[in-house]
């Protein structure tokens, strides 16, 4: 198939292309570089079923395509937050735009939704069913909010136009091309650790979440794409919880790092919990996760190693 990946160059983006050229598809990968980048897709560009296009998914593009992965959005608070207008924008516009295309051109749709419309949960772990806690005023709300009304665009041309969609809400995800600069806390404490330096713990550290690592991650949004008959939504994350100190103990010990961890006060609407419940994406898609913590950690731990000493930091 003809397959475009919107936010391509981006850390999951990058792994999901080269899955499906691996799978024998032929990618369009679309990217406006804003936290993408070209070093993630490097190794692909030489590959003839792989087409990189330079655009912002704000503005309409005509292209002819089977399915679409619409994965385009800033996914931290550090560069979501940087421009909170320009956030919503994408995920509203942006999935206007996506969806306009899928109508005409009767493409499959896939929206990378996340757990963030879940909000500071009062659900314990998550279901799909659970219609979250969300501050439409906070300063996360640029993401959160964008996010619930991506969904809302997706069901309604679903309901509305009778477009193909699928619905995924992923939750933390860690791996190989994180970016070192993006403040969440996969990289942070890692990044940290690898330089020595003071490993920072927002609050006390007993908030909770559940890391997936991304080929895991690829792999439910691949078989989610294939079947047929279910649209989601859909939790694609790793049910094993632990809290950010152990976390961050678990770095230290797994870097041999000398780094103190610190604490510095919470930032305002940082969920307390976050844990999904993955027995839908168990019993539809046949999916849940197979990379141990451990495994995945120390995977990406060899990534920052080899990207802090090419970089020289």
């Amino acid at each position: 198939m003809r397959v475009l990946v919107t936010g391509g160059a981006g850390f999951i983006g990058s792994h999901l292309c080269e899955r499906l050229l691996n799978d024998g598809h032929d990618v369009l990968c679309l990217d406006n570089f804003f936290t993408g980048s070209k070093n993630n897709i490097l190794p692909l560009m030489d590959n003839h079923r792989f087409e990189l296009i330079r655009h912002d998914i704000t503005e309409p593009i005509l292209l002819e395509v089977d399915r679409i992965y619409h994965l385009a959005c800033p996914a931290s608070p550090v560069h979501y937050q940087y421009n909170p207008v320009k956030t919503i924008k994408t995920s509203v516009m942006g999935t206007i735009n996506m969806l306009g295309l899928a109508k005409r051109v009767r493409a499959r749709i896939l929206l990378s939704s996340t757990s963030e419309v879940y909000g500071d949960p009062t659900v314990h772990p998550q279901p799909e069913t659970y219609w979250g806690n969300v501050n439409p005023i906070g300063i996360r709300s640029c993401y959160d909010e964008g996010k619930r009304v991506a969904e809302t665009l997706m069901m309604d041309y679903h309901r509305q136009n009778g477009v193909d969609i699928r619905i995924a809400r992923i939750f933390n995800t860690f791996g190989p091309r994180m970016a070192e600069n993006d403040g969440r806390v996969v990289s942070n404490f890692i990044v940290q650790a690898l330089k020595g330096e003071d490993i920072t713990v927002y609050g006390d550290g007993s908030q909770t979440r559940s890391f997936c690592y991304v080929s895991d991650l690829i792999e439910g949004l691949v078989r989610f794409m294939s079947i047929d008959d279910f649209i989601g939504p859909v939790n694609i994350g790793n049910p094993v919880e632990t809290t950010i100190l152990e976390f961050a103990r678990r770095i230290v010990e797994l870097t041999g790092s000398r780094s103190k961890i610190v604490f510095k006060p919470l930032p305002s609407d940082d969920p307390k919990q976050r844990q999904p419940d993955i027995a839908l994406a168990r019993m539809k898609l046949g999916w849940e996760p197979v990379i141990p913590l451990e495994t995945g950690l120390s995977k990406t731990v060899d990534y920052f190693s080899g990207h802090c000493a090419a970089s020289g930091s």
